[in-house]
């Protein structure tokens, strides 16, 4: 089978390449999901028909395949969407191998050409990844290299143009990275208990210029430098970077060059953890393709300072990062009391609370009677100045505890400010400083509660109870949740979520959705029916427009 597999799999590489051994030693792995839905008329939250579908079924699904054998590996995915289902972008259209790789290690070097995915120190320079919920994949096609120059000294280099669909983006991307881990190198800093870390970036992006009324700069080059440096229970992470101007449809196609740090401090001894972070943005959108949108071929990742909610109501206004200017910080501490203490009870109990805010950055805008300037440098930014934006906060208390080997629960809550102006709408500082009676905003005090039961040996049942209060955007909501599991197949699940204080009577809706999942060694298989509510969905601050939708839906994934 894995001679089978391989001849396959360089023909698919390679058309007409030829397999000269006749025995191979590797191994075959890969997986597979299979997506769909078939969508059903509902006037209930789609008056209009605006949303629903031409084509009543909509599916996608993918296959990967990875051969390895020694120091080489190789594989390719196969994807198809016939068609795109709803809220994922609509360039994903059709069916073809996407990604595909050759890989080889020697001599402390691993080369790789095809598709790849890198990062460089936290992504502000450079990051290509892959989130699948989101629909986003800005995979590299070209060359990348990959060595260990000496002893703690690590070098990268990649070249090549990022994934856009089934195409490839107009810009070509150069770029390397350096890390050397000084510990490493100098023992006498192992010695102090000092493990330091120091890394530089720089990324180059060439695209051509065929614009009649701007002279537009084919080269932008952008580079960083970072260090993490750790001693006992402390870790410290700074990383700043530098881009050169780059006019775009993001910025408004001005000449101002960008810059970005982040920061974060943490501790962790004794059942404490305490994590503080700072991060500061200014015109860092990259693309590579200057009149690029939403989330398509972004070269850099800024990553929020907010914390990511899973629950299905807060989860509505998650915040996503302001690639064009924000500053934030975010504060986050934990406790686990002990066992058989006062507070900790027979099995500990653990305490957290996090708090984090983002608004605009300082700007003082170019006035629009100097023409040229304004077309040059947009505004200005002073660093050490604050924004008067707010554009999100977030203040939630968390208890867990375990109360008996049957019993556990998780209490939640969460007082959430949420400027929809900016994170719905797309509006920049400035119409909000000229008028900011037009802000929309929703602020919102959350309450969630979720308990585990174990009924008996394999099954257990799971609750959530949620309110979400607020006299903003839809109103109030509650949300109940009931699933029972029986490990390690099944899975039953229902839940409502009910708009009860939405504005408008004729919203003031129910959304059931009902599921089922079966499991069997590596293959899961889901069946859903209800209603989804339209929101925005965010994995990293990367976030996308979900519309609403009523059907069945189902998911299968396997892997061997």
């Amino acid at each position: 089978m894995n001679r089978l597999a391989l001849r396959l799999l360089a023909l698919l590489l390679a058309p007409g390449a030829a397999i000269a051994q006749d025995s191979y030693g590797g191994q075959l792995h890969g997986n597979f999901q299979l997506d769909g839905q078939w969508y059903l008329r509902d006037e209930g939250i789609d008056p209009t028909g605006e949303f629903y579908p031409d084509e009543r079924f909509l599916g996608q699904g993918y296959a990967n395949f990875v051969y390895t054998d020694g120091d080489f590996s190789g594989g390719l995915r196969y994807e198809n969407y016939q068609n795109v289902m709803l809220g994922f972008p609509e360039g994903y259209r059709g069916e073809g191998i996407t990604y595909r790789y050759l890989q080889f290690k020697q001599d402390h070097l691993e080369v790789t050409v095809g598709s790849f995915y890198e990062q460089f120190g936290s992504g502000m320079v450079f990051r290509s990844y892959e989130e699948r919920g989101l629909g986003y994949d800005n995979a590299m096609d070209g060359v990348r290299v990959k060595a260990n120059l000496a002893k703690g000294v690590y070098l990268k280099g990649v070249l090549g143009r990022q994934r856009f669909y089934f195409e490839k983006s107009p810009g070509l991307l150069r770029g390397v990275d350096a890390e050397i881990n000084l510990s490493e190198r100098w023992h006498v800093l192992d010695s102090l208990g000092l493990r330091w870390t120091i890394g530089a970036s720089y990324m180059s992006k060439y695209q051509r210029a065929n614009d009649p009324f701007l002279v537009l700069p084919e080269n932008v080059a952008a580079g960083g430098v970072r260090s993490q440096l750790m001693k006992g229970p402390w870790v410290l992470n700074t990383e700043f970077a530098y881009k050169a101007n780059d006019p775009s449809a993001d910025n408004g196609y001005i000449y101002k060059d960008g810059n970005g740090f982040i920061a974060n401090l943490s501790y962790s001894k004794n059942g404490l953890g305490v994590i503080a972070g700072l991060k500061r943005i200014d015109n860092m959108s990259f693309r590579s393709d200057r009149n690029g949108s939403t989330i398509d071929m972004l070269v850099n990742y800024l990553s929020p300072t907010t914390e990511v909610h899973t629950y299905a109501l807060p989860a509505l206004y998650q915040y996503a990062t302001q690639i064009n200017g924000e500053e934030g910080i975010q504060l986050e501490a934990n406790y686990r009391f002990k066992r058989k203490s006062k507070l900790g009870g027979k099995y500990g109990t653990l305490v957290s609370i996090n708090y984090s805010a983002v608004q605009s950055i300082d700007k003082d805008y170019v006035a629009t009677s100097n023409d040229t300037l304004r077309t040059l440098q947009g505004y200005y930014s002073d660093p050490m100045e604050r924004g008067t934006i707010p554009y999100f906060h977030d203040l939630n208390f968390k208890i867990s505890k375990k109360v008996n080997r049957s019993f556990k629960y998780n209490l939640t809550y969460l007082n959430l400010h949420y400027n929809r102006s900016v994170l719905e709408d797309g509006l920049g500082d400035e119409p909000m400083l000229s008028n900011p009676e037009n802000i929309k905003t929703m602020d919102a005090d959350v309450i969630v509660l979720e308990t585990l039961y174990k009924v008996k040996s394999k099954h257990y049942l799971r609750n959530e109870f949620q309110l979400l209060s607020t006299q903003d955007d839809r109103g109030s909501m509650a949300m109940a949740l009931v699933e029972y599991s029986i490990a390690p197949h099944w899975f039953f699940s229902v839940q409502d979520i009910y708009n009860y204080g939405n504005p408008d009577p004729d919203q003031q809706l129910h959304y059931p959705l009902a599921s089922m999942v079966y499991s069997q060694g590596t293959s899961r298989f889901q069946l859903s029916y209800g209603r989804q509510q339209r929101g925005i969905f965010c994995v990293g601050g990367v976030c996308r427009v979900v519309p609403p939708s009523n059907g069945v839906s189902f998911s299968l994934t396997t892997s061997f």
